[in-house]
């Protein structure tokens, strides 16, 4: 039996807090046509290919709760867009990004699906679910599919796209914590927080790292001769400018030396224990096509070690391995390299691998190294002979717990100097475990934006919380980065209770960024943005270090189109639950659908924040049970009489012309409607049932009542004249 393809009708991008969770997710749209009648069951050795395939689906939990739970379904019968949803998220975790959760379900439509992914890039989501659904019509109709094809193209996307090692690390610890971050660029530069209390990364680099020092670490003669007037251990040498000059220095410091550019990193060009003029010229020739300046210094007997220091302490230390292959007779250099360093599983090309493949002859100091040794890459080593490729770079080994106390304090000193308040510090010592001076040890270099990758996945040893580290540096132990932010969403009103509140908070002499309908606003001065869509234009806000509270507006269709522009808020506003118009592209078409939509503001309100809810709606009113933090509802009507929640949420209303905030039995006054200027107001620029939404998200943010009181009746000022 032909079948024709599962069509993929949209797809959205939805970077935040949605309808169906609270990440970054992949929703397509499907048309699975006449398959509507052939669930899995039906398809005469679908199920079998299909697991042979991916036998991972076996680990798929699914709304059964089990393991095997989806493999359950498929034998007692599901149907295509479910089945792509599990495909697509178990093609994820082959490529290295597993995520579990996903959802299926029908529209009014009949055939037609909307499929949900999580992803943590979006060209990765997008290409599993096209994958997912060419996968799962290959097993349909028994034709050959690649799966390890599929695989390699999206981790080709995730290398592409994707953060890399340790920039994800600090991310992934932030996330632990509470902490929001926002990609700013393509890279790796990340923002840590909201607003005013935002930080900055890139990779291991923070937006404390001073460009001075920076710049100091690269010139490792500089760094070394400021060391040592500090009193830290160094390796003596100099800058030289030829090969006959490295010559002379080496004769002078004593042999064996060291010859490296002056800002290396990585050990690129770097030879180490030269004891001959030839290898001293020839290490002298790799250097300098390597950096501006070569220097040649003492060779440090002993091991190398990366002492990782955060905030002048230490976190990490790895302590580095030669690479040998040992000869058989009957092998080449290459073909031994190939065979016992490149199949080594901590070796690849891409980012998240510890350690480099080894090319030859692209690798110049590999092949110095092999000359020195008499050899090249198409010699045969005689049977045992123990082969040197690879002296540096090489860090394989945890050794924090062996860091002798006077090491460490001499690694943050030699930080200080420099003046990084992240470093890489290496040094080369026989025996960490004592002090530098008795063992002859010494600080070779000081790198800033060191690697994360040999902390958070050593070859021996345990793993170290790197990130963490860093991110408690930036903010402190305690502080999740978060400033105030409020969210808006619902019928109508919602750019009057925007612009209103934003004015209350300016007035009470808060920081703050509004983005609306009516436009975007620094300290209630409309900015020239241009034609900017909701999530770009709190994107912006959020981004902004200047703002100190932040107020959104959020239509349905941006939750449906985008989700929200940040994870969580304090104060979460729904104005009420209208029926639905002009969303039925996304199948959005009762009320209790609509609810689901707007419920997403309530369920990002944070423990300790809000929900302001319009208690004249009933569908709005029952959002309350929904909110992780308090309640505060408002009401156009008297409810100052009979009883309100016993649970003592607050409520705003009207009570004798007044606004009154009442909790429990305590009525208290906000504003008089008579007052000239609120009437002004209300009569010319805003509705009552915004005015009270304002009041309410206002004492949410614990405004004093006096401010509340003295903003709004000057709140005709931040409307355009009528």
């Amino acid at each position: 039996m032909s079948h024709h393809d599962i069509h993929i009708l949209r797809m959205n991008y939805l970077r935040g807090p949605n309808i169906w969770t609270y990440r970054p997710a992949v929703e397509a749209l499907i048309d699975i046509g006449a398959l509507e009648d052939c669930p899995s069951h039906t398809l005469p050795g679908f199920n079998e290919r299909l697991l042979a395939w991916l036998p991972g689906l076996v680990e798929h939990h699914c709304g059964v709760g089990y393991r095997g739970g989806f493999v359950e379904r498929l034998c007692d019968g599901t149907w295509p867009g479910h089945i792509m949803e599990h495909v697509a998220l178990e093609l994820q975790t082959q490529a290295g990004m597993p995520l579990g959760f996903g959802k299926a379900r029908s529209t009014e439509q009949r055939g037609v699906y909307k499929v949900v992914i999580r992803t943590q890039q979006e060209e990765v989501g997008r290409q599993a679910l096209h994958s997912a659904r060419d996968l799962v019509m290959a097993a349909i109709r028994d034709e050959a599919f690649d799966v390890t094809a599929c695989v390699q193209r999206l981790k080709a996307l995730i290398d592409t796209h994707a953060l890399g090692p340790s920039t994800a690390s600090i991310v992934a610890a932030a996330a632990q914590r509470r902490v929001p971050a926002i990609r700013l660029t393509s890279g790796n530069l990340v923002q840590l927080g909201y607003g005013a209390k935002q930080r900055r990364i890139w990779t291991a680099e923070t937006d404390r790292t001073s460009a001075i020092a920076e710049s100091i670490s690269r010139d490792k003669d500089l760094t070394k001769r400021l060391l040592a007037a500090c009193g830290v251990p160094v390796p003596e040498g100099q800058v030289v400018t030829s090969a006959s000059q490295a010559w002379e220095v080496a004769q002078e410091v004593g042999l064996p030396v060291a010859v490296k550019p002056s800002d290396a990193n990585h050990g690129r060009g770097v030879s180490l224990d030269l004891k001959t003029q030839a290898a001293v010229e020839a290490a002298y020739t790799l250097a300098d096509s390597e950096g501006s300046e070569v220097m040649v210094e003492r060779f440090i007997p002993g091991q190398e070690h990366r002492l990782l220091m955060v905030g002048g302490k230490l976190v990490a230390a790895a302590r580095g391995e030669q690479a040998f292959i040992t000869g058989d007779g009957v092998h080449t250099v290459m073909a031994l390299i190939e065979r016992d360093l490149n199949t080594d599983p901590r070796r690849g090309e891409e980012e998240e691998f510890p350690l480099d493949t080894i090319r030859l002859p692209e690798n110049a100091l590999v092949m110095l190294e092999l000359q020195r040794q008499g050899l090249t890459q198409d010699s045969v080593p005689d049977a045992g002979r123990q082969v040197l490729v690879q002296r540096t770079g090489v860090m394989t080994h945890d050794i924090t717990d062996e860091v002798h106390p006077e090491v460490a304090e001499m690694a943050a000193l030699a930080t200080r100097v420099v003046g990084l308040d992240i470093a890489g510090v290496d040094l080369v010592a026989c025996d960490i475990s004592k002090p530098l001076h008795a063992q002859g040890g010494a600080i070779v270099e000081i790198n800033a934006g060191p690697g994360l990758l040999m902390h958070l996945k050593p070859a021996v040893g345990q793993p170290r919380p790197v990130g963490e580290a860093i991110v408690e540096h930036l903010l402190g132990p305690s502080d999740d980065g978060r400033i105030p932010v409020v969210g808006i969403t619902g019928g109508e009103h919602t750019a009057a209770t925007a612009m209103l509140l934003g004015w209350l908070l300016h007035r009470a002499g808060r920081h703050t960024g509004v983005a609306c309908q009516n436009g975007t606003f620094l300290h209630m001065q409309r900015l020239p943005t241009g034609r900017t869509s909701e999530w770009e234009a709190g994107q912006r806000m959020l981004m902004n270090r200047s703002v100190h509270t932040v107020v959104l507006e959020n239509s349905a269709r941006t939750i449906l189109d985008t989700g929200l522009a940040y994870d969580r808020c304090r104060v979460g506003v729904v104005t009420g639950v209208p029926a639905p118009a002009g969303l039925e592209d996304h199948h959005i078409l009762t009320q209790e659908q609509m609810r689901n939509v707007l419920r997403t503001q309530v369920d990002v309100v944070l423990p300790d924040g809000c929900a302001v809810l319009n208690a004249d709606d009933p569908i709005c009113l029952g959002l309350a049970e929904l909110c992780d933090g308090d309640v505060i509802h408002y009401s156009q009507h008297d409810q100052t009489t009979g009883v309100w929640h016993d649970n003592g949420q607050r409520m705003v209303c009207v009570h004798q012309q007044q606004v009154v905030l009442r909790q429990e039995q305590t009525i208290t006054s906000v504003l008089d409607l008579q007052h000239p200027m609120i009437s002004s107001l209300l009569q010319h620029h805003a509705p009552l049932p915004a005015v009270l939404a304002a009041v309410a998200a206002a004492l949410a943010l614990d405004v004093a009542l006096p401010l509340v009181r003295a903003g709004m009746e000057t709140a005709a000022l931040v409307f355009p004249s009528v």
